[in-house]
């Protein structure tokens, strides 16, 4: 009896391991992967029975068609006009500008984003949060017709409740307020905190949130951009969030390192655009259309030169426009590669072009945090650190508090800067946005912010990665197998 019944378990046990792997392939090959995702999902749901499918509810399911075709279709309220009115005019102006060298880079985003190209523009750059929202907040007070917002995180915290606070002022004034908001990386709805804006006639949206339970389980696919457009001539684009330990009041952290633009003139009207698109994919009763208010005539001045074209990239399109991007500029530098970012997590072209660049004598630097927020993420960008450190690339570590910033720039001519990390997340899953700028002054004062931030930093060598103990290695390889899905 007691042999029948170690029997019947090995039995059941079998039987539900065997319905777990066949279920594992069905679920994988269900939609369209990356070969590394594929075999990365399936040593999660195999090596980790039924646990494994509970995580891949919150984090491995696709975007459903419908809601690709939702994204892909916004074109028609619109903005699509714009886009075609100055695409024209860009590749005219590429003529008489002198932009031989960029002309390459211009047209992939154009080909593959709609990316307009603009010429006139006012790039200020901050790398501290308190100056950045001080800053905001001046605008904002100044606000006549509206002010669009769009972030990842607003947290229920003293400068969230700031920042609403500032809002139900101008839209008590009649100041057309709409915020868009990830309800995954605020935390939920924060229902209490947006009420008073609503009630004096604010639009709040979390960003494609289940119309009718109070949060959704899906990890992936997150509005990961942070945009601020105030009466169509001012708008902002980087990596800081809306929340207190953005300010360096978190213990945990201590002083946030990060990297945001402020921007007057024509590339404002693209960030506009791209907020159109992500607000009209998440409402249908509230939907943004083309006008004069929101678009107006530039007011860019001859002293506004900075070349810049505001590139997004998500999960609605297949290109990965950012990643793009960031490979066309590394396989293009002629002396330099400057990096900044939290997470380094790339995938095998990325990584393997900054080892060719390394290897050919192109001064590669990447910098990235002392301190991990997500200990597998940090793992595997150690892992994918030591392999640029064996090529001759040089990795700083930041020991000032926790690094944000998302910079990319080369050779001291083009710089990128915005949401999207070095890792495939951003590359794949995220929905994100960056503007890159043709501009020798602003690629060279990032450059500078690195040189400074490496003042406080600390120059990583093999040594460092001999003496750290087996445990970390271990990690660092594991993490380095599960890394196409963190």
């Amino acid at each position: 009896m007691h042999t029948l019944l170690h029997l019947d378990i090995d039995i059941i046990t079998i039987t539900i391991l065997a319905i777990n792997v066949i279920l594992s392939f069905i679920v994988v090959f269900r939609g369209k992967r990356e070969v590394t995702a594929i075999w990365a999902w399936l040593m999660v749901l195999i090596g980790l029975p039924i646990v494994g499918f509970i995580i891949y509810l919150f984090v491995g399911r696709n975007l459903t068609s419908a809601k690709i075709f939702s994204l892909q279709t916004q074109e028609v309220l619109g903005i699509d006009k714009i886009v075609e009115n100055q695409k024209s005019l860009a590749n005219s102006e590429l003529q008489t500008h002198h932009f031989e060298e960029e002309s390459s880079f211009v047209r992939l985003f154009l080909q593959n984003d709609e990316a307009i190209l603009t010429f006139h523009n006012a790039v200020r750059i901050f790398t501290d949060g308190r100056k950045k929202f001080d800053q905001l907040f001046d605008d904002i007070q100044n606000a006549k017709h509206h002010i669009n917002l769009e972030y990842f995180t607003i947290y229920d915290d003293e400068i969230g409740n700031e920042l609403v606070d500032l809002l139900v002022m101008k839209a008590k004034k009649g100041v057309r307020v709409r915020v868009l908001f990830d309800q995954w990386g605020s935390h939920g709805r924060h229902a209490k905190m947006w009420k008073r804006l609503k009630d004096v006639g604010g639009q709040v949206l979390p960003f494609m949130a289940p119309r009718y339970v109070p949060i959704t389980f899906r990890m992936n696919f997150r509005d990961h951009r942070k945009l601020v457009i105030i009466d169509g001539n001012i708008g902002y684009i980087g990596g800081l969030n809306v929340g207190d330990q953005y300010l360096g009041k978190s213990k945990k952290f201590g002083y946030w390192r990060d990297t945001h633009l402020r921007i007057e003139g024509d590339a404002v009207l693209a960030i506009q655009s791209r907020f159109f698109t992500d607000w009209n994919a998440t409402t249908r009763k509230q939907q943004l259309t083309f006008s004069d208010d929101y678009f107006p005539k530039s007011r860019a001045t001859s002293k506004d030169t900075t070349a810049i074209q505001i590139v997004s990239s998500g999960p609605d399109n297949s290109d990965k426009q950012i990643q793009t991007g960031y490979l066309k500029m590394f396989a293009t530098a002629a002396e330099s590669i400057t990096i900044q970012s939290p997470y380094f997590i790339p995938d095998q072209a990325v990584l393997e072009v900054l080892r060719m660049a390394a290897q050919s004598g192109i001064r590669v630097r990447l910098m990235i945090p002392a301190m991990p927020d997500h200990p597998f993420v940090y793992r595997a960008t150690e892992w994918y650190a030591s392999q640029l450190l064996d090529v001759g690339a040089e990795i700083y570590r930041y020991d000032n508090g926790f690094l944000h910033a998302k910079m990319v720039s080369i050779d001291g001519r083009i710089a990128s800067v915005g949401s999207a990390n070095m890792d495939i997340r951003s590359f794949v899953l995220n929905f994100e946005a960056n503007a890159f700028m043709y501009d020798r002054e602003i690629a060279g004062a990032l450059e500078k912010t690195f040189e400074i931030d490496m003042q406080k930093s600390t120059k990583l060598d093999s040594e460092y990665f001999a003496r750290q103990p087996f445990w970390k290695h271990f990690l660092q390889q594991l993490s380095r197998l599960v890394s196409p899905i963190l």
